[in-house]
């Protein structure tokens, strides 16, 4: 089998490493057990997380042994890393209760049979560290003037660094030196915003065991203009499909920016490289076609075949787009039918999403009785629905007849849409041009 580190260079996970050819010696000779940890901020993950998540898959996949570890302990601190300010303390029981989803959440990722992978909270050992304790027998490993000198900690040295999040390299540390001693994890891997604090870890273990433990840090992924991963203008695309539909999930992997395509074809799908460096050549239609595998494989990934196949349906109906040519990524699993019978198929449900008679997809949100009594200015619920990405957007098309409600042009930016628009099915149907569509209905 390929080594796993061949894999993760080949397709662009790595960013930095330790020990780079011991490490990639020991990952071609044995059966590793590596680690990531997920801080529960949430009662969801993001797609920003999937790069990791990815890489623990390909661990798994190449016949290594995978800890996904729940941070119910240092999610009660709150990792500096990356932030400005000081992140919101959340109580005990919210951080219970996020812990708990996200449990379920990573369980749809990874093969937990016996051996396979490992699911852990280290609120099982953090919470009930004595701290005097804790200070002489780890504290004492620790230089301040280092711990300074880590990027997480400098960058908030001019704003303001809390001295509860202080101690989070220290309890992350201990986390691989726990999950060292007790389940023979020498690899911690995680985004590159962590590598300080992956440092002390290895630095921690090679201080108490004496021995050797690595790490990789993955890119932190932006688009091709910037972008952090993950975010739109509608706000972030949550992995938690009530959060963010197997549809607008689809919908945020098809926009994707044509230079991003192939990368991320690498990152967040398993199709092999080989397929994947032919987009290189790809322009046009048959590149749209490309994005349609990143999206239906990304989707699939995160929430199942069927969805997939759903969401896949739902996009060429609305958009009248083609399948996917037979020749083109022969390892997708995307249904090759003719473009009838995907014109024909109509009988889906999923959540925030209305498929009409006519194979039209809409957008669907909800808004209270009293929003709509006091009534919502056009040219805001336009942007709130996706028909305008800004406001000034939404006020020029309305300005140019361009937004309609109920198929009627609305003349007024500032017109306000209430309870009375509601049609004699119950809702609002608002439509920019003649194929972009939203409905409105009541909670």
């Amino acid at each position: 089998m390929k080594n796993v580190y061949d894999v993760f260079a080949e397709r662009g996970f790595v960013e930095q490493v330790t020990d780079e050819a011991e490490l990639r010696c020991l990952l071609q000779n044995e059966h590793v057990t590596c680690y990531i940890g997920f801080d529960p901020t949430a009662t969801s993950l993001h797609i920003g997380s999937l790069v990791p998540i990815m890489a623990l898959m390909h661990m798994q996949e190449c016949g290594h042994r995978p800890i996904i570890l729940i941070g119910g302990g240092t999610g009660l601190i709150g990792d500096p890393s990356g932030k400005s300010e000081m992140r919101q303390i959340l109580t005990r029981e919210e951080i219970d209760y996020n812990a708990t989803c996200l449990q379920k959440q990573l369980s749809r990722y990874m093969d937990f049979g016996k051996g396979k992978a490992i699911l852990l909270n280290n609120a099982e050992w953090l919470t009930g560290l004595k701290y005097i304790e804790f200070l002489r027998d780890i504290g004492r490993h620790f230089s301040v003037n280092k711990m300074l000198a880590a990027e997480s900690y400098r960058t908030r040295l001019e704003t303001g660094l809390n001295f509860i999040e202080f101690n989070y390299m220290l309890l992350q540390a201990y986390d691989f030196l726990h999950l060292f001693t007790y389940y023979g994890c020498v690899l911690q891997m995680g985004g590159n915003d962590q590598w300080g604090n992956m440092l002390a870890g290895s630095d921690l273990i090679r201080r108490v065991e004496g021995k050797n433990a690595f790490s990789i840090t993955f890119p932190l992924i932006t688009t091709s203009h910037g972008y952090k991963m993950g975010k739109t203008e509608k706000g972030t695309v949550w992995l938690d499909p009530e959060l963010t539909s197997p549809h607008e999930y689809y919908q945020f992997w098809i926009n994707t920016d044509d230079s991003d395509v192939e990368r991320f074809l690498a990152l967040f799908t398993f199709l092999p490289m080989k397929e994947i460096e032919e987009v290189r050549n790809l322009i046009d239609s048959r590149l749209n076609m490309a994005k349609a595998v990143l999206a239906f494989e990304a989707t699939k990934i995160t929430h199942g075949q069927e969805a997939a196949i759903a969401a896949w349906k739902m996009s060429t109906m609305a958009f009248n787009t083609k399948s996917v040519e037979k020749g083109l990524f022969p390892s997708c699993s995307i249904p090759r039918e003719a473009d009838s019978d995907v014109r024909g198929w109509a009988d889906i449900t999923i959540p925030s999403l209305t498929l009409k008679a006519s194979g039209t997809v809409i957008p669907s949100t909800k808004k209270s009785r009293a929003e709509l009594e006091k009534g919502i200015p056009a040219f805001k619920l336009a942007c709130e629905v996706g028909l305008a990405g800004t406001s000034g957007e939404a006020r020029r098309l309305i300005a140019q007849g361009g937004i309609y409600v109920n198929d009627r042009p609305i003349e007024e930016f500032d017109e306000k849409i209430t309870i009375n628009d509601l049609n004699e099915h119950g809702e609002i149907h608002l439509r920019k041009g003649k194929k972009k569509h939203a409905l409105i209905t009541v909670k």
